[in-house]
């Protein structure tokens, strides 16, 4: 049966074996695993992932989409909603799982966001636009490092393993998309119920991101030039830093410190 791809769904459809058996070769799950794929669409990553051996669960926001799944793939579950709005854990019973999927532009940041909300998959590999790529792999101090990177590195290894240019896809966006891979880190510099505040630091002193740390520090919290330089001197950090320069560990390092100072974004 035909299907024209719906804007509102963010629909672009990859059909390019090369490449899709590229997107299962870096997921790597082995015979039996549960994996979780976010947005089948037709069908195209389902089939390689089957063939992989996984144990695959689809999740499909299309209701004309989710009974072909079904018919093409029987031994897949499919399960009709809203990504966004269901409880990922949930739907794969609380076992550990793999997650993927060719991720729609318009909602790629909060699929993000919702992907490392512990307890978090094993790995993670989406096919996201190329600037949403850049954005999550990049280096302080480089042009696309902001708050989505400090974010993503903060709790995950983060790697751009290549471009899928426009023209695979049917009907082709207007930009390229890139593939990357999240690998929880073992280790919790932020402990799970601070992930939230701490997104909301990183964010706000990034709207600083021009000025001078200690400049930034003190719009952000409203304290006293002395006290916001005692807590910079603490860290053995430069005052005249821009936020754009620290490493996520400095993040997470200047959080600390003024959560212990009695700091709060609320």
């Amino acid at each position: 049966m035909s299907h024209r791809a719906r804007k509102r769904f963010g629909q672009h459809f990859l059909t390019n074996p090369r490449i899709l058996s590229r997107i299962v070769e870096a997921l790597h799950p082995v015979p039996g695993q549960p994996v979780l794929e976010i947005g089948p669409g037709k069908g195209a990553l389902t089939s390689v992932l089957v063939a992989s051996g996984a144990s695959v669960t689809a999740i499909e926001v299309d209701r004309d989409l989710s009974p072909q799944v079904r018919e093409k793939f029987p031994m897949v579950r499919v399960v009709e909603g809203d990504a966004l709005e269901l409880d990922w854990h949930d739907v794969m019973g609380r076992e550990p799982f793999l997650l993927t999927g060719n991720i729609p532009y318009n909602i790629t940041s909060p699929l993000l966001d919702k992907a490392l909300i512990p307890p978090r998959p094993e790995r993670i590999v989406f096919l996201v636009q190329k600037e949403v790529a850049d954005r999550i792999t990049a280096s302080p101090g480089s042009g696309e490092y902001g708050a989505l990177s400090v974010g993503i590195q903060t709790v995950a290894i983060a790697e751009r393993l290549f471009k899928v240019p426009a023209g695979a896809f049917n009907p082709a966006p207007k930009v390229d998309s890139a593939v990357v891979r999240l690998e929880p880190r073992a280790s919790r510099p932020i402990v799970d119920h601070e992930v939230a505040e701490f997104r909301r630091f990183v964010t706000g002193l990034f709207g600083f991101r021009r000025k001078q740390l200690v400049r930034g520090l003190r719009e952000l919290t409203h304290w006293p030039a002395d006290r916001v330089s005692a807590v910079i001197t603490r860290l053995s950090a430069e005052p005249t830093a821009r936020p754009e320069v620290l490493e996520p560990a400095q993040f997470v390092a200047l959080f600390r410190e003024l959560v212990d100072e009695g700091w709060t974004s609320h």
